[in-house]
């Protein structure tokens, strides 16, 4: 494994497929698709285009930014609409979700989660089990958006108290409140820690 310091070259966003009760999900969602593309960065999501999956993309694209979505055949008329898909830059379809999510690995430089439901939870955790493992050091990060991640990083120092969390130095997510300032963050993150592992796990899952 390498330990010299890959640069950020793209960031997958999970997020959720509904726009949720409070506006200011959408709103960071649009934001961050800007920022993304605003530092030349690269979007790799999950293909919707609908709630905040659909903001984020459309502010990546809104701002001239590449964009790469990668969805299920059995998703793409259930989170989005086959015209909606043809705006992406890229899309790739995949025969399953595991396919999904091992390409989304593959193509990520970094990961960011913002406020979804269970399956953008399914997402970060797996994300965070395999950083645990010691089979990448890509920037991991909570967008911590009016708190909405505050039971879940509970419930992690919980179980870091608890002692379940047994390399608990290989899963330290950045914790981020203010959209403006995740991808500034995840840049210096990636500058200071350097990472290794991410052709390791592409082989074993």
């Amino acid at each position: 494994m390498s330990t010299r310091p890959t640069p950020i070259r793209s960031v997958c966003v999970y997020c959720g497929s509904q726009p949720g009760r409070d506006p200011a999900h959408m709103e960071a969602g649009r934001l961050l698709g800007r920022s993304i593309a605003d530092h030349g960065l690269q979007l790799v999501y999950g293909g919707g285009t609908r709630g905040i999956m659909g903001a984020v993309a459309s502010g990546v694209l809104s701002a001239g930014g590449h964009v790469t979505g990668i969805i299920p055949e059995f998703l793409m008329d259930k989170e989005a609409t086959r015209h909606s898909l043809g705006q992406l830059n890229e899309l790739i379809v995949t025969g399953d979700m595991h396919e999904r999510k091992h390409t989304m690995f593959e193509r990520a430089d970094a990961f960011i989660a913002l406020p979804g439901g269970i399956g953008t939870l399914e997402e970060i955790v797996e994300i965070m089990t395999w950083a645990q493992l010691g089979r990448h050091r890509k920037p991991m990060v909570f967008g911590n958006i009016n708190g909405f991640w505050a039971p879940m990083l509970e419930l992690l120092q919980h179980m870091r108290e608890q002692g379940f969390v047994h390399t608990a130095h290989l899963v330290q997510p950045l914790v981020i409140d203010r959209i403006e300032d995740i991808i500034p963050g995840i840049l210096a993150s990636a500058a200071a820690n350097g990472r290794e592992g991410e052709s390791e796990i592409i082989s074993k899952m």
